[in-house]
């Protein structure tokens, strides 16, 4: 046959592109069970079922690298659970994500002098569909450019016909068992987007602040002690104008006789009583709390025990309001704070200031300081959907990767608090309640009302609620909901509940928590069964990247650079299971490098075919070396699918590129170079054809992590005719399929095969491969050139595995740089030594190698190594191993112990010269 080009250097601009179009028009992204799949018949009903949904995307973002890598780890385990044999769908899609969406509009309007107020509700949202139809083709671009190997024509979008049918159906049927419920409660109030948040939607970050020392003096004389006024501290002064109390602890017995004593509060014409609760931490500052109950969480759940007033003194934008000093009315709380502080120093009412770090909280998506808010939400009760979700992970229907990770799980369903799910936005679902503007019926229901149940009146009279849902609301019943759920679909039979989740730590709250909650409610199952919570990509600082510090990196520019298999690989060989991941653009140089040497090794295979004839090779027809190097491929095979089965996929990506780079190309491959140089033409052809079967079973084993440069190569092998020798020779369970089916993306997956293994062989390969590397490691040592031939001695101890270097003198020689091999019985004279497992090796110094030149530089090695050891002595005997850490004592001593070792070994070298 003729020989078979690839282009000189790697470029996977030439064909990446290409091959992605071709994979999804042929549809080979489709499960095998799809009529429109090329691979229907691909053994669907004997093989089990991996289903995969995408955690979608914000619709209007751009994919950063930590989507990069989410969407890496998911294509590589489709990829391979796909060439398994498996019926596998990976579901993709976004998500709308309701208050990042409107700000985006809402920033894009203050640059043209509007607001949302000023288009009204429906133009608002023509504007905002608009944008994400823009942005989602972007992100969808990104996708593919990463390779993602989704079902397109299963895409799903949180706000699409179908997702909206199952956000009603669900809202309407918890309303209906008693699950989701509408009160005024105090919730987090985000001013900047103007609406209420979530619990876990608050981000508490460390932020400079003061505690202010105020006094209150009593209203209604002096207490028994003959003390006038109270101290009381706080972080937020401004809060007093909602003041309704002072509250002590009733154990507290310095303060027992002041409970039901009258206080002026400050700043107002209000007298506000003392009370006892048990809320209050009698060893904190002086043990007196002012009980705001419409600003504190705390304080609320006091108010409501001690039935005090409750009053807001907050505006939705975050202003102070009418229920204030007009004064302090319309300005912002830093403002209002400067002011009342100002005023009491004028009082005589302000003590002190005392500089303090405290919590705050923040808004999750604008970063806004988030004010507890007095409001009317809908809320779904948690507790009895949390209870259900616990169990099922007690009995093990879910399982975390890695487990840590279920400590969290369990602490935040245990310690679960209502979700408040109604938001103060126009881009969302719209919750499906409707008033009567007649008699004041609240209306519940699936479809749009026409009229009104109880009087009558007609859809004109009834008015929706104007608030929407929480994003999460919608997110929740994703992994059933883009099945086709509530309907009862084929797909939902055939791929529900979905195989894994594969997703960040950051949303085990958000997401991952209420997807099982939601599941277990509505189909009454687990949404998939592994978890697998992978790390962060941060920069190599160990920062996360974010816009504010510049260190981001763009998925795109990366491929630009390296191509989408260096990104691919390199993240998959760096994601080790419960660490995040730190990068910068360097660190793809790993991807990159080693998809060239995939390139280069497959470019030197098929261009070494000219003249050759594939031949039927059978297991009797493997020589030694052809058998030890399926055996290490057997090994790779069996760890990489161990590895993608529990989710280590560092574990995976260290196997392949070990056995790929290591031990076929610098091995195998370099010493079936002996074959084709001394072999006659049907030993050529027998070692071309055994090649070529290797690299058609590497290139499979390589796919889900580099899969368009395997694709690529794959396309250019015979792959017919080798099929066709391996059914000769009775070797057709190598594929695992009776048919072959066109593109790699594909082929099966390599079995493992016990058979493959021989132990005698590896061990005998080991002692070469020990001989030969430690050959090469003296050869630099010595610093020889590499290019130059050398004279070895081999004593061989006799009856041990070593042996064998006797019989591979050829592939010794070859592959270690050596012109003439000397088994001897002795150490010869004039000779530097190295040992290893039954054998010494001898570097022989003859007229091949300059001794004179070899001494000098042994002398120079040794007077440095000699100087590094006084130095280190003199430390260790010194003020440093007194008063330095413990761990650098340790590392200067192993220093010191690996100079010594060095020495000794030198001085040996000089002995023998």
């Amino acid at each position: 046959m003729k020989a078979i080009e690839l282009e000189k250097a790697y470029n996977p601009k030439d064909f990446e592109e290409r091959i992605y179009s071709e994979w999804e028009t042929k549809g080979y992204f489709k499960p095998a069970s799809d009529e429109k799949s090329p691979v229907h018949c691909h053994c669907a009903e004997c093989s089990g079922t991996y289903t995969v949904v995408i955690p979608p995307p914000n619709v209007t973002g751009v994919l950063h690298m930590g989507h990069g890598l989410n969407n890496t780890l998911q294509d590589i385990v489709v990829r391979y659970h796909r060439m398994k044999g498996d019926n596998t769908l990976w579901v993709t899609g976004t998500d709308h994500a309701g208050i990042a969406t409107q700000n985006v509009v809402e920033r894009q309007l203050k640059k043209e002098g509007k607001s949302r107020n000023d288009l009204g509700r429906e133009a608002f949202l023509e504007r905002t569909w608009a944008v994400k139809e823009d942005h989602h083709n972007t992100i969808v671009k990104q996708q593919r450019k990463l390779g993602n190997s989704t079902d397109w024509e299963r895409e799903r979008f949180t706000m699409d016909e179908g997702l909206s049918k199952a956000v009603r159906e669900v809202f309407v049927t918890l309303y209906e068992r008693g699950l989701i419920y509408k009160g005024q409660y105090l919730v987090n109030w985000c001013p900047r987007c103007g609406t209420a948040l979530a619990d876990d939607e608050v981000d508490h970050t460390d932020t400079a602040g003061a505690m202010y020392h105020i006094w209150y003096e009593f209203a209604d004389g002096p207490a028994p002690d003959g003390s006038t006024r109270i101290e009381i501290a706080t972080t937020r002064p401004e809060t007093l104008l909602g003041d309704t109390a002072v509250a002590v602890n009733p154990t507290d017995e310095r303060y027992k006789d002041i409970v039901g004593k009258k206080l002026k509060l400050p700043l107002t014409d209000r007298i506000i009583p003392v009370i006892a609760d048990s809320y209050v931490d009698k060893e904190f500052g002086t043990g007196m709390v002012k009980i705001t109950p419409a600003h504190d969480p705390n304080d609320w759940q006091v108010g409501q025990r001690n039935n005090l007033e409750v009053i807001n003194i907050l505006n939705p934008d975050g202003t102070l309001n009418e229920n204030c000093p007009e004064k302090y009315r319309g300005l912002t709380c830093p403002k209002a704070r400067g002011l009342i502080i100002e005023d009491l120093k004028e009082l005589g009412l302000f003590k002190e200031e005392e500089k303090i770090t405290h919590s705050v909280g923040h808004c999750y998506r604008c970063n806004t300081v988030v004010e507890p808010y007095l409001s009317y939400q809908w809320f779904v009760k948690m507790k009895p959907l949390a209870e259900k979700a616990l169990k099922a992970w007690k009995d093990g229907e879910i399982v975390f990767y890695p487990k840590k990770w279920e400590n969290t799980y369990t602490h935040w369903m245990e310690n679960i608090r209502d979700w408040c799910i109604s938001r103060q936005l126009w881009w969302g679902h719209r919750i499906p309640v409707w008033y009567c503007k007649d008699c004041g019926e609240m209306i519940v229901a699936r479809e749009d009302p026409e009229k009104c149940p109880k009087c009558g009146a007609s859809a004109e009279k009834l008015e929706q609620d104007p608030d929407v849902l929480d994003t999460w609301f919608s997110s929740w019943l994703w992994p059933f909901s883009t099945l086709g759920w509530p309907e009862k679909t084929s797909d939902l039979q055939t791929f529900f509940p979905t195989s894994a989740l594969v997703t960040a730590y950051d949303i085990i709250f958000f997401w991952v928590s209420r997807m099982i909650m939601a599941s277990l409610e509505f189909t009454g199952k687990v949404p998939f069964r592994d978890i697998y919570i992978h790390g962060l990509v941060r920069d190599k600082q160990g920062r996360k990247m974010s816009k504010t510090l510049g260190n981001g990196m763009d998925p795109l520019e990366i491929i630009d650079m390296y191509g989408a298999d260096a990104l691919k690989f390199t993240l998959g060989f760096m994601c080790a299971q419960g660490q995040d991941i730190l990068i910068d653009k360097e660190s793809f140089k790993l991807g990159s490098r080693f998809c060239n040497k995939v390139w280069n090794a497959s470019r030197y295979l098929l261009g070494n075919l000219d003249g050759r004839s594939l031949v039927p090779v059978t297991d009797s027809d493997l020589t030694e070396l052809d058998k030890w190097i399926y055996g290490c491929l057997n090994r790779a095979v069996k760890t990489v699918r161990e590895s993608l089965e529990s989710y280590r996929y560092n574990d995976a990506a260290s196997a392949i590129m070990e056995y790929f780079w290591n031990e076929f190309c610098d091995w195998y491959v370099e010493a079936t170079k002996i074959n084709f140089k001394n072999g006659d033409d049907a030993e050529k052809d027998r070692q071309a054809s055994v090649l070529l079967n290797l690299l058609e079973e590497n290139l499979r084993l390589l796919h889900p992590y580099l899969p368009f440069v395997t694709e690529e190569i794959y396309s250019k092998l015979p792959v017919a005719e080798i099929v066709e020798n391996r059914k000769k020779a009775g070797k057709n369970k190598i594929l695992s399929n009776s048919e072959y089916c066109g593109m790699l993306i594909n082929a099966p997956f390599p079995e493992v095969s016990a058979s493959r293994e021989d132990s005698d062989v590896e061990k005998r390969f080991d002692v070469l491969k020990d001989l030969i590397g430690k050959v090469r490691a003296l050869r630099t040592e010595c610093g020889l050139d590499p290019a130059s031939k050398i004279n070895i001695a081999v004593l061989i101890e006799k009856g041990s595995a070593a042996e064998v270097c006797r019989e591979k003198v050829d592939m010794i020689q070859l592959l270690a740089g050596v012109a003439q091999t000397e088994f001897v019985e002795a150490k010869p004279a004039a000779a530097i030594g190295t040992v290893g497992t039954g054998f010494e090796a001898f570097i022989l110094v003859d007229e091949t190698i300059n001794r004179e030149q070899l001494l000098v530089r042994f002398q120079k090695a040794l007077e440095t190594e000699e100087g590094w050891v006084r130095r280190s002595e003199s430390k260790l005997n010194g003020s440093f191993a007194q008063h330095a850490p413990a761990e650098l004592v340790a590392e200067e001593r192993a220093k010191m112990e690996e100079s010594r070792r060095k020495i000794e070994k030198l001085r040996s070298y000089i002995e023998s010269l």
